[in-house]
């Protein structure tokens, strides 16, 4: 039996991602162009690997959740 962990995607779609962040497409889109989330391309899809949103929860998590 696989963990929880072992059976998330280590990419995440667009939809995923916005859902799991409770945010509008438009605000991860924004987050995305300006480089404080990462993601990668694959063919004409863009996903985020679990990792870059760990590490965009922890940094909202240094600096107190506010810009």
């Amino acid at each position: 039996m696989q963990t929880e962990q072992a059976m998330q995607p280590r990419l995440n779609t667009i939809e995923q991602t916005s859902d799991r962040l409770g945010i509008c497409r438009a605000n991860l889109y924004n987050l995305l162009g300006s480089g404080q989330l990462r993601s990668v391309k694959i063919g004409r899809r863009r996903l985020v690997p679990e990792q870059a949103i760990a590490d965009f929860i922890t940094a909202l998590e240094a600096v107190g959740g506010t810009e």
